[in-house]
């Protein structure tokens, strides 16, 4: 398991579209991922469950993956939310 933790400086926070975006890329990954914030955990390849999460600017988040690549994917999941979804 890898886990990074990281800060949301979006000033909208994790929308609809930026959740997408999370989505798409975590499901590139052949591992389970996951996003945690407040120590509730959501799937991190389901669009409604990261959306459940209601990220707002200044959340702190753990993206977490068990599996094959997890450290790939947790190094290129936390750094989509660090650079503002901006590939």
């Amino acid at each position: 398991m890898t886990e990074r933790e990281v800060l949301v400086r979006s000033d909208a926070g994790v929308h609809a579209r930026p959740a997408m975006m999370f989505v798409r890329e975590a499901m590139k990954y052949p591992c389970e991922v996951f996003l945690i914030k407040d120590n509730v955990e959501a799937n991190g390849k389901s669009i409604m469950s990261v959306l459940g999460l209601a990220i707002t600017s200044g959340s702190r988040l753990i993206v977490r993956a068990r599996g094959e690549d997890e450290e790939g994917a947790v190094a290129r999941l936390a750094s989509l939310i660090e650079n503002d979804f901006k590939n």
